[in-house]
């Protein structure tokens, strides 16, 4: 089938993430599907815009949220793309629809004084397990990497030496990542407990590792920050993504120049990143509103 070429397109060719290829995978599936109900036409030649804009009533009339029929859209774009490119349609039929306008949503985020409720004695134990969640809380807000970045880390990317650390993220893109001396101590007593511990210290072991001591996934660094975050803050997404927007927001309070949270996020254009300079403003109103004697 066309899918399967699309989906080793998007994987191998535009080196697209695993869960974004799934994302994307699922959204045309869905739409298949969605048009085999409605009506029985060759699905793999021949859309017209009316289906797709049917398709977009019927997912707004279920109540899905307009970002995510955007992101829907979206996926048939780059699959009718492909097709066309590939010369088994003539023209992107996905092109004319207009997708649901998008609110702007702020990126939550934890701030400063809760997060240094991390500090509290006896919110982490001195073991292995410990200090490995330690790492997990305090890597994602030191550095801004994504989760899947973190579960891709390998011992032989950090360096203590140089005090950075290697991440490599979407379409397989490098960085490298400065790390304070903070850090670098804890990391230092990390690889200690795990020598310890008899564990794997090869320089190509995942660097994080659960307490069987595999590579840890998504689900397990998860876990672990949303129990952290339930203690210290009182907000309510508790991700790992969280703490990827409160590094970056947290860095452009205190003066970081915008360019460089880019970098060390990975964002590949400005755009993603100056929404973070919203939550800024924010601030600043909010300081504005609570000093000023006429506000």
């Amino acid at each position: 089938m066309l899918i399967k070429q699309f989906e080793k397109y998007l994987t191998y060719e535009k080196r697209y993430s695993h869960n974004t290829v799934i994302a994307y995978i699922q959204d045309i599936n869905q739409f298949f599907q969605f048009l085999k109900l409605k009506e029985e036409i060759d699905l793999e030649k021949y859309v017209e815009i009316k289906h797709i804009r049917n398709w977009m009533i019927s997912l707004i009339s279920e109540g899905v949220k307009p970002r995510t029929v955007h992101r829907k859209i979206t996926s048939l774009r780059v699959y009718f793309k492909y097709l066309q490119q590939n010369s088994y349609i003539t023209s992107n039929p996905a092109l004319r629809v207009n997708p649901p306008k998008m609110s702007k949503k702020l990126p939550e985020f934890v701030p400063e004084h809760q997060m240094n409720e991390l500090d509290i004695p006896g919110l982490f134990t001195d073991d292995f397990s410990g200090i490995r969640d330690r790492i997990i809380l305090e890597m994602l807000y030191n550095t801004g990497m994504r989760v899947s970045e973190m579960v891709g880390l390998r011992n032989i990317d950090i360096s203590t030496s140089e005090k950075t650390v290697k991440v490599t993220g979407k379409r397989n893109k490098q960085r490298i990542i400065p790390l304070n001396n903070y850090i670098i101590n804890l990391i230092i007593r990390y690889e200690s407990v795990k020598k310890e511990s008899g564990l794997n210290m090869s320089s190509n072991i995942p660097f994080i590792l659960t307490n069987k001591g595999s590579g840890a996934y998504s689900k397990f660094i998860y876990r672990k920050v949303n129990h952290y975050l339930s203690v210290i803050s009182t907000i309510q997404k508790k991700s790992p993504h969280v703490l990827r927007h409160t590094f970056a927001t947290h860095m452009l309070n205190n003066g970081a120049d915008l360019n460089a949270i880019k970098e060390l996020l990975g964002h590949s254009n400005l755009s993603a990143t100056q929404v973070y300079t919203h939550n800024t403003f924010e601030q600043i109103k909010k300081v504005y509103n609570q000093a000023h004697p006429r506000a």
